[in-house]
């Protein structure tokens, strides 16, 4: 249940758009999305909204957020390169979907460098995959819930108190799906791509053959900075290099 705190900050992103014989929308936002736009950052209104199948109030759609599974809603990918399967080496990258940071560049994040970065990195090395995990937006919460934890981050919150403030859990992924998928493409162990050691060991419970991973860090900014201390403060990543405590 969120807390009457959280609710005053956020019902006042929140409007429901009515239209007689047609399903409510929710729509959520302005939020405030700084992106990398050829070679300057512009900062842009960023919204979001969900279809209500039943006659609900915006504070009700707050109150069913953490037990609708939003981000289910959505299918997965995977880019192969080089001979998957028979390569000895190969590099992984288990990608979770960001929205605002993959297609619209933002830089609240850095999750649209990691993915071009780690793209780079498999086609460098002549063999590897990169798993596009569409459930994943917001850590597993989905596009919408992740647009209300935004407006929370506005106002002071980490990545980590917004995700649980809204009733879900600091991170809610899961990679048994993606794991069956791998495990079908190649059975030759691999080298996954992250700074986060417990996703290589979430990863390990479900079969993957891993002893190695290699940290991305990069795209480091003003505008994402308490995003990526708190990756390493409160989410165990690996630190990062000394330009995110200086900037």
């Amino acid at each position: 249940m969120v807390t009457e705190k959280v609710k005053d900050l956020l019902l006042n992103k929140m409007n429901m758009i009515k239209k007689p014989g047609e399903q409510d929308i929710c729509l959520v936002g302005p939020v405030n999305l700084p992106v990398q736009l050829d070679d300057q950052i512009v900062t842009f209104q960023w919204y979001t909204w969900l279809k209500i199948e039943d006659e609900m109030s915006t504070e009700d759609v707050l109150n069913t957020l953490s037990k609708t599974n939003l981000a289910a809603m959505q299918q997965s990918s995977v880019l192969v390169y080089g001979d998957f399967d028979s390569e000895n080496d190969a590099l992984i990258r288990m990608h979770s979907i960001c929205h605002t940071g993959d297609i619209f560049g933002s830089k609240r994040c850095d999750c649209g460098f990691q993915l071009r970065e780690s793209m780079r990195m498999i086609v460098a090395g002549g063999c590897g995959a990169l798993f596009y995990l569409a459930n994943h937006e917001g850590r597993g919460i989905g596009l919408f819930s992740k647009s209300l934890a935004y407006i929370l981050q506005q106002e002071g919150f980490d990545t980590v108190e917004a995700n649980l403030e809204l009733g879900f859990k600091d991170d809610s992924r899961s990679y048994e799906d993606a794991i069956r998928v791998l495990s079908e493409l190649r059975a030759k162990p691999v080298t996954l791509i992250t700074n986060n050691p417990k996703k290589l060991a979430a990863l390990k419970e479900y079969g993957l053959l891993s002893d190695t991973h290699i940290p991305l860090w990069g795209d480091v900014s003003e505008y994402n900075k308490k995003y990526l201390t708190t990756k390493v403060e409160k989410s165990g990543h690996i630190p990062a290099k000394e330009e995110i405590t200086t900037i």
